[in-house]
């Protein structure tokens, strides 16, 4: 886009030489350095000019908390005629406690969340992601909302094209696993596969929920698959070709995430978050 104006900028100035005297041509090429100067700054400033702060003040100024989740059985899911799951009813008592309308938006992709969250469209990834020491390089994470533990899901014996179970995670090698694009999980499997010395070629799907992934292998259209324990557990119920026996990563701990810069939303956060558990 600006690379654009500088072209048509230089244009101007050429066609605008061409048709001066050779007296006058000095003091035209001042005047058109100094334009391109100042439109070049002008530019620069607005493609560097910083993203507004965001924090629980300028929420109560708007009233409104908007928060981004991932539909999932677990957080957030149609039951019957209403909606359901752990991430929903957290983001309803914050609103009875916050006094702010809080506005849920749905979202697969993990990259899309975390652009939503830096242009202030959102101000909460209310997921459970694990608190690692590479997640907190992006975001600052509210108190644990749950312990959870990442798990391989795989057919099992006899309904899986006769591939062994993998029960040991040095098994892994040279295997292809399916993770949703730019999941966290995909930083565990990385470091597994230096843990074994051995390649993990990681399949990245967009716009696909772990949920999604899981289905694949349950319908036979993948053979492995990582995902959080809880969403395994759930859909082993209404799966039960699947095994989610074989353990990726250890118990971590998931919280909510939000801008670094929100320090008063995440001290708010983090009262209400411990107040609901109490009630539970």
């Amino acid at each position: 886009m600006y690379g654009k104006s500088y072209q048509l900028l230089f244009i101007f100035v050429f066609q605008l030489l061409l048709n001066m005297k050779e007296r006058k041509k000095t003091i035209f090429i001042g005047i058109g350095i100094a334009i391109f100067l100042l439109v070049a700054g002008i530019l620069k400033w607005v493609s560097e000019k910083e993203v507004p702060v965001r924090d629980f003040p300028e929420m109560e100024l708007s009233g409104v908390l908007n928060v981004v989740t991932e539909y999932n059985v677990t957080g957030y899911y149609v039951s019957g005629d209403s909606i359901a799951g752990i991430q929903h009813e957290l983001c309803r008592y914050i609103e009875k406690r916050s006094g702010l309308q809080v506005h849920i938006m749905l979202e697969n992709n993990w990259e899309n969340c975390l652009k939503k969250l830096e242009d202030n469209t959102c101000d909460i990834i209310a997921m459970n992601t694990p608190v690692t020491n590479e997640s907190r390089k992006l975001l600052a994470f509210t108190i644990p909302i749950t312990q959870n533990k990442q798990v391989l899901v795989q057919r099992k014996s006899g309904k899986n094209d006769s591939l062994p179970l993998i029960r040991n995670q040095m098994d892994l090698a040279d295997k292809t696993v399916l993770v949703p694009a730019r999941s966290p999980n995909i930083l565990r499997l990385h470091n597994l596969s230096e843990e074994i010395a051995e390649p993990i070629h990681i399949q990245e799907i967009d716009n696909y929920t772990q949920e999604q992934i899981l289905y694949m292998v349950a319908y036979g259209e993948a053979d492995y698959a990582v995902v959080d324990g809880e969403i395994a557990l759930k859909n082993r119920q209404l799966f039960p070709n699947i095994d989610i026996n074989t353990d990726i990563s250890f118990t971590q701990l998931q919280a909510w995430g939000v801008r670094k810069n929100a320090p008063v939303l995440l001290d708010s956060l983090n009262r209400w978050i411990a107040d609901y558990q109490r009630l539970k």
